[in-house]
């Protein structure tokens, strides 16, 4: 007659409930480990854009805080030969300069010549200190440049979705190997060990990547 332990992991036609469990189980990390792996690689290809849209926004950042520079220089260069002309009352020459302003730099040297910066010692020293000058292209640089860290921000995210999935194939293949040594083991109490092992291993890591996020390409 049999033991009644030897029932319970024996079924009544006589197939080793053991080695059951253990090719279920085979299978599910079998399952688990490629869908880790897939995701692992969606997630690190998601890095990958968010890193190349960032260098892209740093590199038109750049390239507006130059033209930003450049129309600053204009802007000074312009306004020297300016107020050099306002100061000494040349008319014509500081009407000839000032149409040169560009657009964005005349509404700040109206609001500076309206302060009476002759006359006012309170005045601001030069249009550029006042809240009318503003700068379309460093206004874009700024923007972009925000725009660059959010990818980067992005980018990292990913990065560790896809660190914590290789680390889901690693733990899903050590399932994988106890419940394959399980299978070969001639001594019951030892495969069962092994199984348990490896069925604690499986769960507890298809409940974190089951809460990851998923990346599907369709």
């Amino acid at each position: 007659m049999r033991r009644r332990g030897e029932a319970c992991l024996s079924g009544d036609d006589g197939v080793d409930r053991v080695a059951l469990v253990a090719t279920i189980l085979l299978a599910a990390a079998t399952v688990a480990t490629a869908w880790s792996g897939y995701q692992a690689s969606r997630w690190g290809g998601e890095a990958t854009k968010a890193t190349m849209k960032g260098n892209a926004a740093r590199i038109e950042s750049t390239r507006a805080s130059s033209l930003a520079n450049a129309q600053a220089q204009v802007d000074v260069a312009v306004f020297t030969q300016w107020v050099d002309a306002y100061a000494r009352d040349e008319t014509r020459l500081r009407d000839f300069y000032f149409e040169r302003f560009r657009a964005e730099f005349k509404p700040a040297v109206v609001a500076w010549i309206a302060t009476k910066p002759i006359e006012n010692a309170n005045a601001p020293l030069t249009p550029f200190a006042m809240p009318q000058y503003k700068s379309a292209a460093r206004d874009e640089a700024a923007r972009l440049e925000a725009q660059a860290d959010t990818w980067a921000a992005i980018s990292r995210r990913n990065i560790q979705r896809s660190t914590n999935y290789v680390l889901g194939v690693v733990l899903f293949a050590a399932a994988l190997f106890f419940a394959g040594m399980s299978t070969k083991l001639p001594a019951r109490g030892l495969r069962i060990a092994l199984l348990t092992i490896g069925a604690v291993v499986f769960l507890g890591t298809l409940a974190w990547i089951a809460s990851s996020p998923v990346s599907i390409s369709v």
